[in-house]
């Protein structure tokens, strides 16, 4: 098969971002469609693709991204986004079809999720439907597509691995509603980037949908028997609750796990009808190599060793949060948009800025904050009460981050090695919140190195101004807390690599 020019949509997603580098691999050339560029810029094969701004929804955008596309890949949605989003996905299908026609686009690739047989679509759940709904948009248009159709999709940083993660490990005795019985197919995350790579190669008269899936069907509960035994866990007592709708599922998968409830439901409201797939043809296009599918237990076996090995290249919740703000912090200083509260810190360290900035990147996660642990502890609590991301997301990767990664309920907005580090806030707020943290060279006549934090709060009408004024109390013991700690911490390493490099030397002398 020759190299195709490859169109990706949602490369800032767990399977967009994992499907470029293997796109690159099996010899296309790649363009990414992205709402935010610089999310993409930190990736490994960033150099290697070309990434144009867009957005799916805005026909303008489309049609310059699709020039000289021979296949589009759509691996957007609006899961998670609230009332409307199945009318959203659908006016963004239409405008995807629309455009590949225009430009000539030789195949369309989508990704959509697998329907129970025998069940009709309008008693589908809404994420189900939606999904069915775009694939057919597709199927109708006139440019032939592909329609890839999978129930749970298992690999490291995926939404369905980590709740199933979670809630088996968290929970010796779980109380579980009835749908952990429905029987499904789950997939490895690498069998599903191997078909959607492979669906580029297939001829023009293909038009249709497949069903993709691992050789392993099970129900709910035995996935989490398996993956206990897997991970060398105590065998877990499971308990049914009919009474467990999708609803309330939600909020207690929201409580135990670090998907938050918008997420959440829509993957728990799939489960409630039995995903089996009805037939494996996509094998006569994409023959399957030995050894594959993956089964079950190898598809956990091989995310959890890259957890182990802190090798997961994205997760859920590399996409943004859906309602998450998003405006950039404003760089201008003489800002005209309203009031722009600040908090602001700084401290001479006696360390090297190098040293500093490595305690920097490497906050948040299993590190901390540095302050008052049980006030973070809280406030993540209070945002995943209303339905916001908390702070168990954690990090991709324990030591480096880059622009796009979440961190808790931060998202790293940008990133200057060396240097700095901007976070805007993900939780609940009445307004836009920002924490830029900077390692600096020392002034002059000092030696070590300079630490500056700035918390920013941009407040969204009289609410927000009053919640800056009540939590403002708090900020010497929360924001200077992690100022003089991220110091001491940065210190405590200099000093005890020096103690190693000076033991080391005493060695080399004796």
């Amino acid at each position: 098969m020759t190299g195709k020019n490859c169109l990706v949509t949602g490369a800032t997603g767990y399977i967009g971002g994992r499907l470029v580098p293997d796109l690159l691999d099996a010899g296309h050339r790649v363009r990414c469609l992205a709402r935010t560029p610089e999310k993409l810029r930190d990736h490994p094969w960033a150099g290697d693709a070309e990434i144009v701004r867009g957005d799916v929804t805005d026909p303008a955008s489309l049609a310059g991204a699709m020039t000289g596309i021979d296949v589009a890949y759509y691996l957007v949605h609006s899961l998670g986004t609230g009332s409307g989003f199945e009318a959203r996905d659908r006016d963004a299908a239409r405008a995807f079809a629309d455009a590949a026609r225009a430009a000539g686009v030789r195949r369309i690739v989508y990704l959509g999720g697998l329907t129970p047989a025998g069940i009709p679509v309008r008693s589908l759940s809404p994420h189900l439907r939606s999904r069915a709904e775009v694939g057919e948009i597709f199927l109708a248009g006139s440019v032939p597509a592909t329609v890839l159709r999978a129930a749970v999709v298992i690999g490291s940083g995926s939404a369905s691995f980590e709740m199933l993660r979670y809630l088996t490990e968290r929970l010796p005795v779980m109380v579980t509603p009835s749908w952990v019985g429905t029987r499904c197919q789950p997939i490895a995350v690498r069998d599903v980037l191997r078909y959607l790579v492979g669906s580029a190669g297939m001829p023009p008269e293909v038009n249709r949908a497949f069903d993709i899936g691992g050789p392993d069907v099970l129900t709910y509960e035995e996935m989490m028997r398996r993956y206990a035994t897997v991970a060398r866990l105590p065998a877990r007592l499971i308990l049914r609750v009919p009474m467990l709708t999708p609803r309330l599922s939600s909020h207690w998968i929201g409580l135990v796990t670090p998907v938050p409830r918008a997420l959440a439901r829509p993957l728990a409201e799939s489960l409630r009808h039995e995903v089996v797939c009805a037939e494996h043809d996509i094998a006569v296009h994409v023959p399957d190599p030995p050894g594959a599918p993956i089964g079950f237990d190898e598809a956990l076996a091989l995310a959890l060793r890259r957890i182990r090995d802190a090798k997961v290249t994205t997760r859920w919740s590399s996409a943004a949060v859906p309602g998450a703000p998003s405006d950039p912090l404003p760089t201008d200083p003489d800002w005209a948009g309203g009031s722009l509260y600040t908090d602001r810190r700084e401290l001479t360290v006696g360390a090297p800025a190098a040293e500093l900035w490595r305690v920097v990147e490497g906050i948040g996660g299993e590190n901390g904050w540095y302050s008052f642990p049980l006030a973070w502890a809280v406030r993540g609590w209070l945002d995943r009460l209303v339905g916001g991301v908390g702070i168990r997301r954690g990090r991709r990767d324990a030591a480096r981050l880059r622009v796009g990664d979440s961190l808790d309920f931060w998202r790293v907005e940008e990133i200057e090695p060396g240097r700095l580090l901007r976070l805007r806030a993900e939780m609940r707020l009445p307004g836009l919140a920002w924490l830029e943290l900077r390692a600096d060279p020392p002034s002059a006549g000092e030696s070590g190195s300079r630490y500056r934090q700035r918390a920013l709060f941009h407040p969204r009408g009289l609410l927000g101004h009053l919640y800056w004024w009540s939590v403002s109390p708090f900020h010497a013991v929360v924001f200077g807390g992690m100022a003089r700690n991220i110091a001491r911490a940065a210190e405590r390493a200099d000093a005890s690599g020096k103690a190693d490099a000076s033991g080391k030397a005493d060695a080399d002398t004796a």
